[in-house]
């Protein structure tokens, strides 16, 4: 077994202290008592623009900038990527996958930290066509969400696209950003139009997403490097994707913002210890890409039809196992744990185990910050390993499928 690289350990035990000291230091208190007056007052202010906006709603518009969108939501991407792997273009793809990642840690992190609010409905008109909609409008609103995946996520396609197709014609270049601008733009104002935002999320989300592309253009060679061929990645990455469990905010009011999270970290350790173990088999530069003749149409959707009820099985069977052993490890390393949803049993009785709550908390727990709550949500272990499991179907056991069918 070879040795651990020393920069992975500093990387770690600096997130590490990092957790420890923001968590004495209050640091997230403090840093939401300098800025939620400031961008509360922003959300109010801006009440008028939006009201000025909506006054041209139509039933048109309506459906025109839901189902925009639901393009460029989380949902949309958890099943748009899968594709993208299938479809030969396995750097983009688990670039996508990892930027994604990124942009949901930090975007809900500042989205919590903050804690500011939405605007106000009513005088505002909040549509909420699908259930996905209903469940961000319980977030906090900056930055957005939408604006920022999208200028990180199509700016790095556009990105991928010009050195893909090797384009330096700079009238193609101009038509690719101005194309990317637009649709920023019409998800702006969508979020606008619909309610969701007002005009301080949208530029927040706009400048923090050309930060974050900006920082991913110059490091995204370095971790695909890594990825791929990397000394000790996978237990590198799983013990970064269980300490960004507790490197998270603690924000005003409890949101689905860090269940988003914990799915997307899930994806990311999946992706990530999938490719590291058959890069060389499945995700190669050298695999077949989709509209050649390695790959035609057919084929592509066969994969489309195998893989698809596959990685939903695959994430049943994770969730399922999760819920079976979890409880189980919990127990036997005398660690408390309650569960919010998915595991009937401990949500019934954790109410009624008071004595368990009171009870001096072991080392183990104190090593690992448990001493702080009465008890740890299973649900986020659960959640973590469901999504990781769907993630690692994806790169590893579909395109094994793949390989045996001949598709």
């Amino acid at each position: 077994m070879g040795s651990v690289p020393v920069w992975q350990v500093f990387f770690l035990c600096g997130i590490f202290l990092w957790t420890v000291i923001s968590s004495i230091l209050n640091v997230t208190q403090k840093i939401r008592s300098l800025t939620q007056p400031w961008v509360s007052r922003h959300v109010i202010s801006g009440t008028s623009l939006i009201l000025q906006i909506q006054k041209y709603h139509h039933g048109c518009l309506d459906a025109f900038f839901s189902g925009l969108s639901c393009v460029v939501s989380v949902p949309f991407y958890t099943a748009f990527l899968p594709l993208l792997f299938w479809s030969g273009h396995g750097k983009l793809a688990r670039q996508m996958t990892l930027l994604m990642a990124f942009c949901d840690y930090l975007g809900n992190c500042l989205k919590d930290v903050v804690s500011a609010p939405r605007p106000s409905c009513p005088p505002v008109r909040r549509v909420t066509a699908t259930k996905d909609e209903k469940e961000n409008a319980m977030e906090y609103g900056l930055p957005s969400s939408h604006t920022l995946n999208t200028v990180c996520l199509s700016g790095y396609l556009l990105h991928y696209v010009m050195t893909y197709t090797q384009h330096s014609d700079a009238s193609m270049q101009f038509a690719g950003i101005a194309m990317v601008g637009l649709f920023v733009g019409l998800i702006g104002l969508g979020r606008i139009y619909l309610g969701m935002h007002s005009l301080v999320d949208i530029i927040s989300g706009l400048v923090f997403g050309l930060a974050i592309l900006a920082f991913w253009l110059n490091v995204h060679e370095y971790i695909d490097n890594f990825i791929v061929s990397g000394q000790n990645v996978t237990s590198f990455w799983a013990a970064l994707s269980f300490l960004l469990l507790f490197a998270y905010p603690t924000p005003e009011l409890p949101t689905p913002s860090f269940e988003y999270h914990t799915a997307f970290n899930g994806v990311a350790l999946g992706i990530v210890s999938g490719i590291q173990q058959t890069y060389h088999q499945f995700h190669h530069d050298n695999v077949p890409h989709i509209f050649t003749s390695q790959l035609m149409i057919p084929a592509f959707v066969g994969r489309m039809l195998v893989g698809i009820p596959t990685i939903l099985l695959v994430k049943f069977c994770s969730k399922a196992l999760a819920k079976w052993s979890l409880p189980i490890v919990a127990n036997t390393l005398g660690i408390p744990i309650k569960s919010t949803s998915y595991i009937p049993a401990l949500t019934a009785s954790n109410s009624g185990k008071k004595s368990d709550e009171t009870r001096q908390p072991g080392y183990l727990q104190k090593l690992f910050l448990f001493s702080r709550q009465a008890s740890f949500d299973v649900d986020t272990g659960i959640r973590l390993l469901q999504y990781a499991g769907l993630a690692w179907s994806v790169v590893d056991l579909v395109p094994s499928l793949f390989s045996h069918l001949s598709l």
